[in-house]
């Protein structure tokens, strides 16, 4: 929240997006990056690993939160990394009012936050998706490999 004041005191344009980032693929890299170049700065907010186990079962999350974050913050794309421990980042876009809110093409049907990001003047974009590239299709073909 202190870098999010510090950003908006400089005017810098806050550009937010979220999702597990399980199994880091080039769909995920491309999405970043054409969410970057929206804004000065971007916020990704990585579901924990609860929230993971929560969305998508026992057996995941593949990569501990702390390494994921680790790698995403690698990217030269993403400039902050925000956990949430819940099924939305609702309450964290809230509090944070990105400038823009991105999400994949995939949730354009719900897209948490979009009425306080809009209700604060910000913006909310879907992007296309990369096709063929999906974490729960990667672990479905190392599995089926002989």
């Amino acid at each position: 929240m202190r870098q999010r004041a510090q950003w908006k005191s400089e005017h810098k344009q806050v550009v937010f997006t979220n999702g597990c980032y399980d199994l880091l693929h080039p769909g995920h890299i491309r999405l970043l990056e054409q969410a970057r170049t929206l804004g000065d700065v971007l916020i990704l907010a990585l579901n924990s690993d609860t929230s993971v186990r929560r969305m998508k079962g026992p057996s995941r999350p593949l990569i501990p939160e702390d390494e994921r974050s680790e790698m995403a913050l690698a990217l030269e794309a993403v400039d902050a990394v925000a956990l949430f421990d819940e099924e939305t980042p609702r309450e964290l876009i809230a509090a944070i009012l990105p400038d823009v809110l991105i999400k994949g093409a995939d949730w354009a049907h719900f897209i948490a936050g979009r009425e306080e990001v809009e209700a604060a003047g910000g913006r909310v974009l879907t992007v296309a998706l990369e096709p063929g590239y999906s974490t729960t299709n990667i672990v479905e073909r190392i599995l089926e490999r002989p």
